[in-house]
């Protein structure tokens, strides 16, 4: 027989605490049985009381659960976690960053909206925009990241959105996000971010200006490289037409999925925290060594917006490092296949450091000219550091310098 409990104590009283308790209990809501862990809901349908409750819930006049391809207890507990990470009045799951990018652009898009891009984007954001939402009849140009008066200029009365990562992938390229949301807002279009490289714990963009936030949950918010998906935050009146893309679309996030980002979410703080110490390290080191031409890290006074990534990013200035070597393509292949302890893959956000060549691997599909414009050059590696002895990783990162 279940427990009697008191379902005012059940849950929480988060009002007024700070990140990392929300982290760790924003979101939940106990069920009757008193778990204290989150609960995995593992189901794809849902009953109703009657015949009348199942079409108010079917027509949105009652809050429920309908079906879980779009309304699901784990997933909503892992978006109003992110949405309070935020600062966001909502935020909608997706199965993967790629398809959370995706339903921005159908849920806020039409046919004769101009779209800007940063020219600093991940590769498959550059295919997506150009390969197929074309073909629908979406203007979109790009503009170089930083260039606060090319992105002022570039706006046109049909120009529906800004998109930027910042800091971007894989150069650590940052903009002044309260200025752009001002020349954004000024304009009458939106500002979205790729917050994928920050996560919330190191920048909050929506607190800054920007409407919209994007997530890959696959890579920080995991934490160890299990589980894909993505998340939208922002308001509630932008958040409602990304519930009708993955209710109708049906890009859903796994309940599975969900309850593993929940998880990393408890840690993401700590984690952030000790990913930025080893790539500051990581990145002053190669700095100093013969064979490396250049390194691409906020956190270095040598970065450019070094000044305004201390202003901008909090606690830290990301987990990734990139750098160029002597020796172009095959001197970065070198570099990279004498390593022996870093894993050779192009995700990042993982506990075990990872390293590869974007120009072969996340940017591959670009042309020359495309990869050019976004400062991808054939000597360039990318480095997303773990959460290994920082020790190690330098000895490993030496062996590619000794094949240079």
């Amino acid at each position: 027989m279940t427990q009697e409990w008191d379902a005012g104590r059940l849950d929480s009283d988060l009002e007024g605490v700070s990140f990392d308790t929300l982290a760790v209990r924003a979101g939940q809501h106990r069920t009757p049985e008193g778990e204290h862990s989150d609960p995995l809901f593992f189901t794809s349908s849902y009953v109703f009381r009657t015949a009348a409750d199942a079409a108010a819930r079917f027509a949105g006049e009652v809050p429920g659960n309908v079906y879980s391809r779009y309304t699901n207890p784990t997933v909503r507990s892992f978006e109003e976690r992110i949405a309070a990470l935020e600062g966001a009045e909502q935020a909608v799951g997706f199965a993967t960053g790629m398809a959370a990018i995706t339903a921005v652009a159908m849920g806020l898009c039409s046919a004769g909206d101009h779209v800007l891009i940063s020219q600093s984007v991940f590769g498959s954001t550059i295919s997506l925009f150009d390969k197929y939402f074309k073909r629908f009849g979406i203007e979109v140009e790009y503009v170089p990241l930083a260039d606060l008066k090319g992105w002022e200029a570039a706006i046109k009365p049909n120009t529906k959105l800004l998109f930027v990562e910042s800091p971007s992938n894989p150069l650590a390229e940052l903009v002044d996000i309260t200025a752009l949301a001002e020349i954004a807002h000024a304009k009458g279009t939106l500002l979205v971010v790729d917050n994928c490289f920050s996560t919330p714990a190191l920048q909050q963009p929506l607190k800054l200006g920007a409407d919209i936030v994007v997530h890959s949950a696959t890579k920080f918010i995991d934490g160890q490289g299990r589980c894909m998906g993505g998340v939208v935050a922002g308001r509630a009146e932008h958040m409602k037409e990304m519930v009708g893309v993955v209710r109708t679309a049906g890009a859903s996030l796994s309940p599975f999925n969900a309850w593993i980002f929940l998880k990393g979410l408890e840690t993401l703080n700590l984690r952030m925290r000790a990913h930025c110490a080893s790539a500051q390290a990581l990145a002053e080191w190669l700095e100093q060594q013969d064979g490396i031409e250049k390194v691409h890290y906020a956190g270095l006074p040598s970065h450019p917006q070094h000044e305004l990534a201390k202003r901008q990013m909090r606690g830290g200035f990301g987990g990734v490092v990139s750098f160029e070597v002597k020796g172009g393509k095959e001197g970065a292949w070198r570099f990279i296949d004498a390593t022996r302890l870093i894993s050779i893959t192009a995700n990042l956000g993982d506990s075990k450091t990872t390293i590869t060549h974007p120009g072969t691997t996340s940017h591959g599909r670009l042309s020359p000219a495309e990869r050019e414009a976004a400062g991808i050059r054939d000597s360039l590696i990318r480095v997303a550091v773990g959460l290994e002895d920082v020790g190690d990783l330098q000895a490993d990162l030496a062996r590619g310098l000794a094949a240079l």
